[in-house]
């Protein structure tokens, strides 16, 4: 070991056999002057690291070294130390702090046993964040927890924050016991073991003060049911087997709800949600919804809407599809702000039907709308002039292409004959735009139906004052020059345009 950051030299004493250099000394006229800094710079030291195993070895330079990992204020664990529960167990036991701020532990292919066995004794001592991932070295699934075990998650009643992503390991919650200083809790990837209900466990008798909740990717939920005086954010996503949603939390600002419910079309086992949060101002609820088992209470004070996406042609099986999109939307006559994603399949549209006049008919009354489209390829004009005809309050819009997991170079241009070239309508009907002042499009790929969508804009909005456009990173440099000059000409004078290539 020579160099401590590339700053600091490190010249280990000359010792005898069996001997030590007594902390700090230099034996056979060597110097530590290391070892002769302060502790909490020593500290900081040990903290660059990360690893608590390479922390502890630091212990063979001197006497002087030997307790000082035990004084680190928190403790990290990689995949390699962190698959030995024994060697995080004597670590734990080592430590020499009354408590410790933080504990990070990265496992692979870990078992219930393995990490009950240090689990609990991190609870007692922990009184900051804890961070356990459980990665899989093999495709794993919800369908493995059965063979997989369970184990109980203790009670941390000093922790504030938890993280725990564990691979489909089953998770059983404390039936007793408070997390008194829990603001946020993340569960990733867990299949709900035993009697107490996980919604028991987050509600406010056993988490006061938590305000922060994400549950996502997970399963056997069945019914959830949380009472919280203190939750201000919630997101569920991707939980597999949810009935039954039941939330009562006046302090709630944001709802984030998305794939987590599956209607039985064939049967009357429908999902049930009841929502009540007065004070919510952010709703994104990107999931099956239907007025007739889904209550969502008052929110006067909603600002912020987004819904399901909407296919935009398909054939006649994606109206069920959409209506999860239109029947929230005709829930609400005002909202200030709506997020709203529009979605083309990436194959050939030639036998599809059009279905954005069919299902979408009416919006809320919005002043700033963000538009979202996967595209695929597709003109996208016919579908984004239906939305604005039906928002003439409009003051600002952003518009973003292609959000999508799909790579660039898979996306194909379609042919002209291709059915989103229908109807074109948007390309010679009038439309005014009387209120709107601020325009965003990002992503764009400099391709003709792309500007003459920014033409017809700057047609359409007659008070038009600023407008943003960035070009995906693909786009070669002198393409994305030219198709900026080119979308410069349509502009008028007042209209102060934006871009890396706008100059």
């Amino acid at each position: 070991m020579e160099h401590c950051d590339g700053e600091i030299p490190i010249k280990r004493p000359n010792l005898p056999d069996g001997g030590d250099d007594g902390g700090g000394g230099g034996g056979g006229g060597s110097e530590d002057r290391l070892s002769a800094l302060p502790d909490d710079v020593l500290i900081e030291i040990l903290l660059k690291l990360l690893d608590a195993a390479v922390a502890a070895r630091t212990s063979v330079l001197s006497r002087r070294w030997r307790r000082l990992w035990r004084l680190l204020p928190g403790l990290y664990f990689p995949s390699g130390s962190g698959n030995d529960p024994q060697r995080i167990r004597l670590a734990l036991a080592a430590h020499e702090a009354p408590t410790f701020r933080n504990l990070e532990v990265r496992v692979l292919d870990g078992t219930p046993d393995s990490v009950a066995s240090w689990l609990p004794f991190a609870a007692r001592r922990l009184s900051g964040g804890l961070c356990l991932i459980n990665s899989l070295t093999r495709n794993g699934s919800e369908d493995m927890a059965g063979e997989r075990g369970a184990f109980e998650l203790p009670c941390f009643q000093s922790a504030t924050s938890i993280f725990l992503s564990l691979g489909y390991i089953g998770l059983a919650v404390p039936s007793s016991g408070v997390f008194a200083r829990l603001t946020e809790l993340e569960l990733n990837r867990i299949t709900v073991h035993g009697a107490c209900t996980l919604g028991d466990a987050v509600s406010s008798p056993c988490c006061p003060v938590l305000q922060n909740l994400v549950i996502s990717d997970s399963c056997h939920l069945g019914n959830f049911t949380i009472h919280s005086e203190s939750l201000l954010e919630m997101k569920l996503m991707y939980l597999r087997g949810l009935q039954q949603l039941t939330v009562m939390a006046p302090a709630l600002k944001l709802l984030d709800v998305r794939n987590c419910f599956a209607p039985d079309f064939l049967s009357y086992n429908q999902p049930v949600v009841s929502i009540s949060a007065p004070q919510l101002l952010t709703l994104l609820w990107r999931d099956f919804y239907d007025p007739r088992f889904m209550q969502l209470g008052k929110m006067e004070n909603l600002e912020w809407l987004g819904t399901y996406p909407l296919m935009v042609y398909g054939q006649d099986e994606y109206k069920i599809l959409n209506s999860f999109c239109t029947r929230l939307l005709q829930r609400f006559e005002l909202i200030q702000n709506l997020i709203l994603m529009l979605v083309y399949r990436p194959e050939d549209l030639t036998n599809q039907h059009y279905l954005m006049e069919q299902h979408i008919t009416r919006l809320p009354y919005i002043t700033f709308m963000v538009m979202d489209i996967v595209a695929s390829g597709h003109s996208f004009g016919a579908c984004s002039f239906h939305v604005l005809r039906m928002c003439t309050s409009l003051r600002k819009l952003s518009l973003t292409v292609g959000v999508t997991t799909i790579p660039v170079e898979e996306e194909t241009v379609c042919p002209s004959s291709c059915a989103c070239h229908q109807p074109p309508n948007w390309k010679t009907d009038e439309l005014v735009l009387s209120c709107l002042r601020e325009v965003e499009i990002h992503n764009l790929r400099g391709t003709e139906h792309e500007a003459a969508l920014v033409k017809r804009l700057f047609d359409w909005a007659t008070v038009l004052e600023e407008v943003t456009i960035t070009l995906h990173c693909s786009v070669a440099t002198n393409v994305a020059k030219e198709f900026c000059q080119r979308l410069q000409s349509f502009s008028r004078p007042g209209i102060r345009m934006e871009g890396s290539h706008f100059s």
